[in-house]
């Protein structure tokens, strides 16, 4: 039969065996993710049956809404981290954070080392509603400052949709993207996946994230994916590696 035809796989098979993720909200009761202990065993095991190796995971830090610290996250880390190894859970797993881009962040990585993902990678996002007014001045300074950003679910940012060239603007200003794996699948909407998918096909991606919070988002990963983009798709899923620790 004619490739054509071929079904395309269920999201979860496409990260069994060595996966790893470097965006995910599972320390408890911190921001927007896991609501406490509980629910935080509940993801890390759904991690471990996903067939993920290793977690980065990346809580918000959004000075007006989530106001939390370096050292907020790192104890936090810690007391999860025991907790699962109590309960049996061995998968490894480290913290980073999410940084939203404003006025605040502008200053802060300026004044106070930035938890990273791997070396001088740094995860950024910015408002669903627009853009910030200073945005290329802040990728500018970040990266002055040693930071390589890495913007997190660009295809989520729905007033880029119609104007793709910022896309490619972004790109050109130094900032890497990463994909939230559910946009594959149709979990943000058919307009999201579309743009996904271009912009799996001019291969602007350099990373892939489940951005899990909650058993909803797990439960999503039992869906077949929507985009046609495959190999490419693969390929950025593989370049997780890089963040191996």
């Amino acid at each position: 039969m004619l490739s054509f035809f071929k079904s395309k796989p269920f999201l979860k098979d496409l990260l069994a065996g060595d996966y790893i993720d470097m965006h995910s909200h599972l320390l408890p009761g911190i921001d927007d993710g896991a609501r406490n202990m509980d629910k935080s065993i509940q993801l890390a095991k759904s991690f471990q049956d996903l067939g993920i190796s290793q977690i980065i995971t990346t809580p918000h830090i959004s000075h007006y809404i989530w106001n939390n610290s370096s050292a907020d996250i790192t104890s936090k880390l810690k007391e999860t981290q025991l907790v699962l190894e109590e309960n049996k859970i061995k998968i490894p797993m480290r913290a980073a954070a999410e940084y939203f881009m404003d006025d605040w962040f502008e200053n802060h990585f300026k004044e106070e080392k930035l938890l990273t993902l791997k070396d001088n990678y740094v995860l950024v996002e910015m408002s669903y509603i627009n853009a910030p007014v200073q945005l290329y001045k802040i990728l500018f300074e970040i990266q002055v400052a040693g930071y390589i950003p890495v913007l997190a679910h660009p295809e989520r940012y729905i007033f880029y949709h119609k104007n793709f060239d910022e896309y490619e603007k972004l790109k050109k200003s130094g900032c890497l993207f990463q994909l939230n794996l559910l946009s594959t699948v149709g979990y943000y909407g058919g307009q999201v996946t579309k743009t996904a998918e271009q912009l799996l096909k001019k291969g602007m991606y350099n990373f892939v994230g489940t951005d899990i919070h909650h058993q909803n988002h797990i439960n999503s990963f039992n869906q077949k994916i929507k985009i046609e983009s495959l190999a490419s798709l693969k390929e950025i899923i593989a370049n997780n590696q890089f963040f191996r620790f």
